[in-house]
């Protein structure tokens, strides 16, 4: 995709915190910043600086990626480069402005700013949120070396991908990400004071692990219960359109959790949750058991996403093990413990667990002991076949309870992206990517590295969006 460029000219005599706004202001709205300093002969009696130096100080700015000397009229200047985008100040709106004929000539839009600092386009926002850099993310080398695995072994697992047949069942969020502009420090009390600019809503929780799996090509069947409302039904049309088969049940007495985050200068300041914790009752219990059945008939992978919002009791995350377990089907756990509290090991008999560490010693109740004595702990608990235990910015360790007969019990995986920007939702992709690699054929290894990849990309952007196919296969090369 071509960079979109933005064009500003000028004079530039003197730059003063408006040109700096303006120009910062034209940046955001795109790619790439080309600025034209009018030449002295165009300038006339409005150059009070030799060019050249007007030049100098505009190469100056960070923002600007190309500036010369502009000696000709802006608009064929305008007819040659075609910028998608023309920016001038505020104060010409109203003006006779011969730059808009010419940018309509191939669709180019013409953005007047007044100089502040709020943002009057929302194209950078919303690339913040969807863009990944995957320049900063790189294969574990080393890793891949010790285990065997060569990319095309595991873009032929990727390739798999799409047919497999499964079930998420878990609790349902919706992320909303306001986005916010700094006003100042509120002058009666010690308090920051914003504007929303902006709103974004993702489907979370295990929602976009069901939604994962659907962008990498599986057929997901989704199980959950929510509240009746606006929220549950943004998240039913969300999920319709990522190609999940939603199967919610209404719970009256609680709304659809909603978890708010307030974002400012790419920083979250302030998160809300909107949500009910009770356990569901024992009718929607038996509802739940009977869609998940129902789900199970052709599925070959069974997928706990809780977050400990009531959505699965004890009696229903057995029940549903027995079933699966009773067709054969390939399992995976996770269980969030944040701002709530869960347990990783009331999951029992899974092929693969993805609990933090956090996690997994307050599973366990152990703080003392190293990782690998924890990892083999909760294995033992929660009689887990896997361990994957994630660790943030240190990666993941991957301790594997069949490994005696292959040599390796545990390894290590780096996180794979230098650069991360938001780490919510890295465990959930981890989780089903790795699941979907065990169904299709991987060993705990061949899924661990897909599953650190698939995390990689996801937390090289802003919010939940599902993984692709595509981009696991362009980071391995295939």
């Amino acid at each position: 995709m071509s960079a979109k460029t933005v064009l500003v000219s000028g004079n530039f005599n003197v730059l003063h915190p408006g040109h700096l706004r303006l120009l910062r202001f034209a940046r955001e709205c795109g790619d790439r910043l080309v600025v034209a300093v009018y030449s002295d002969r165009m300038a006339g009696d409005g150059a009070h600086v030799p060019q050249g130096m007007r030049l100098e100080s505009v190469q100056s700015i960070s923002q600007v990626d190309e500036a010369f000397i502009l000696d000709e009229p802006v608009t064929a200047l305008i007819a040659r480069l075609k910028p998608e985008i023309v920016v001038k100040g505020k104060e010409h709106e109203d003006a006779d402005n011969p730059e808009a004929a010419e940018l309509a000539q191939y669709g180019g839009r013409l953005l007047f700013s007044s100089g502040e600092s709020m943002f009057s386009s929302l194209d950078l926002l919303h690339r913040e949120m969807q863009q990944v850099d995957l320049r900063t993310i790189g294969l574990p080398k080393a890793y891949m070396e010790r285990h065997g695995i060569a990319k095309a072994r595991l873009a032929e697992l990727v390739r798999k991908f799409v047919g497999a047949k499964v079930c998420v069942v878990g609790d349902l969020i919706v992320d909303e990400y306001i986005t916010c502009e700094p006003l100042g420090m509120s002058r009666e009390d010690p308090t920051i004071v914003v504007t929303p600019i902006d709103t974004l809503r993702f489907v979370g929780g295990a929602g976009i692990v069901a939604a994962h799996a659907a962008g990498m090509g599986a057929s997901v069947q989704f199980v959950s219960v929510t509240g009746q409302d606006a929220t549950r039904d943004y998240a039913a049309k969300e999920l319709a359109a990522h190609g999940v088969q939603a199967r919610m049940l209404v719970d009256d007495s609680r709304p659809t959790t909603l978890k708010q985050r307030y974002r400012c200068q790419g920083k979250s300041m302030l998160r809300v949750s909107h949500l009910h914790q009770a356990a569901i009752s024992t009718r929607l219990q038996e509802q739940l058991l009977a869609e998940v059945e129902a789900a199970l008939a052709d599925a070959s992978v069974l997928v706990f996403s809780d977050f400990n919002y009531g959505c699965l009791p004890q009696p229903v995350v057995d029940q549903i093990t027995a079933m699966a377990k009773a067709r054969g089907v390939v399992l995976a756990a996770d269980s969030q413990s944040s701002s709530q509290v869960g347990d990783i090991a009331r999951f029992r008999g899974m092929d693969m667990v993805t609990p933090t560490e956090h996690e997994a010693r307050l599973a366990t109740r152990n703080r003392d002991d190293g990782l690998v004595v924890l990892a083999e702990a909760l294995r033992q608990q929660a009689d887990a076949k896997n361990v994957l235990l994630t660790l943030g910015a240190e990666g993941l360790l991957i301790h594997n309870g069949e490994g005696a007969a292959s040599g390796w019990m545990t390894d290590r995986i780096a996180a794979l992206n230098s650069a991360p920007r938001d780490v919510a939702g890295a465990g959930d992709s981890l989780l089903i990517t790795g699941v979907l690699a065990l169904a299709c054929g991987a060993d705990i290894w061949e899924a661990s590295c897909l599953g650190s990849l698939a995390a990689a990309i996801q937390v090289g952007r802003v919010g939940n969006l599902p993984i692709r196919t595509g981009e696991l296969l362009q980071e391995l090369g295939a």
